[in-house]
């Protein structure tokens, strides 16, 4: 029994309106290849409830309600959608709701274990003033290519990290460079657990008028993922495992990225998902759209 294709139509509409502004990325035809991206992830989507392996490292609890797109599928979606997928990724995990309007990009990175002791320290405004700082030499990368510019707003939420669970999160908005205050502006909520050689982040993309309805849920899919017992943070042997050379503010500020190679175009919501908008942080975003809905009885092949 083969998973329905009901929301093609709008998805592979919507991706048309969207893709126009990556004239140096386009496909021959990105329509008919985001929906062959879609036919190849809905054949080896997993349903949650399930426990879904991350690489060697962890796992996830996926609740019901949920589905995870494999690394190889994954990345062509992403591909699909205009975005360069590295080696880190590890899936993505969209809602099946009839209201599910976002995705994650899983991904985990064998940074090495990461001092957690700067938090106490961090200044938020200084962290804000570094990202936009770098948004802006990303930029002259973006122009080069053809690719809209785009500017940091804010905070949607300031970092907060537990030293408990070893969880992090932070979020802020972007929009296009120069447009109106008033333009719709997409959000990346990024999310963290610290392991003992690297790192997992679960980055959720919606736009600003979601993202408060959203918080609980990507906050629900960091708690349910795990590392396995031996590659915990509390697992860390000082005498020899690996130790990042950075430490956690980097994994707000952006340096982790340069570091680890991790450029990545996070393209976010626009209204009606007619413009594409984007910031360039660690992890990997873009155009989330109405997929993966639940089966209805005459949608069944």
């Amino acid at each position: 029994m083969k998973k329905s294709l009901s929301p093609i139509a709008h998805a592979t509409a919507s991706l048309i309106l969207c893709l126009c502004v990556f004239t140096a990325w386009a496909q021959a035809d990105p329509a008919a290849e985001m929906k062959a991206a879609l036919t190849a992830a809905q054949a080896v989507a997993k349903d949650g409830p399930a426990d879904v392996k991350l690489s060697e490292q962890a796992a996830i609890h996926l609740p019901e309600g949920f589905a995870f797109i494999p690394k190889n599928e994954a990345a062509r979606i992403l591909r699909a959608m205009g975005n360069r997928p590295g080696p880190d990724l590890l899936g993505m995990i969209f809602g099946k709701g009839a209201d599910d309007n976002w995705f994650v990009v899983a991904n985990y990175v064998k940074s090495g274990y990461i001092k957690d002791d700067d938090a106490k320290d961090w200044k938020a405004d200084e962290l804000l003033s570094n990202i936009k700082a770098g948004t802006e030499e990303t930029n002259k990368e973006r122009k080069s290519r053809g690719i809209p510019e785009v500017e940091v707003v804010g905070w949607i939420e300031r970092p907060a990290y537990d030293p408990a669970t070893h969880r992090l999160v932070w979020s802020m908005s972007s929009r296009d460079k120069n447009a109106p205050v008033d333009s719709p502006q997409g959000v990346n909520y990024n999310t963290y657990l610290l392991g003992r050689e690297g790192f997992i982040s679960m980055n959720l993309v919606t736009d600003l008028a979601a993202i408060e309805k959203l918080k609980p849920t990507a906050r629900s899919l960091l708690a349910a993922t795990e590392f396995d017992k031996g590659k915990t943070y509390a697992d860390f042997n000082s005498a020899t495992d690996h130790v990042a050379e950075f430490g956690l503010a980097a994994l707000i500020g952006g340096v982790a990225a340069k570091k680890l190679g991790l450029f990545a175009l996070i393209a976010a919501f626009a209204v009606k998902f007619a413009k594409v908008i984007g910031l360039a942080v660690i992890g990997f975003g873009a155009l989330a759209m109405k997929m993966f809905k639940k089966k209805k009885p005459e949608d069944t092949a």
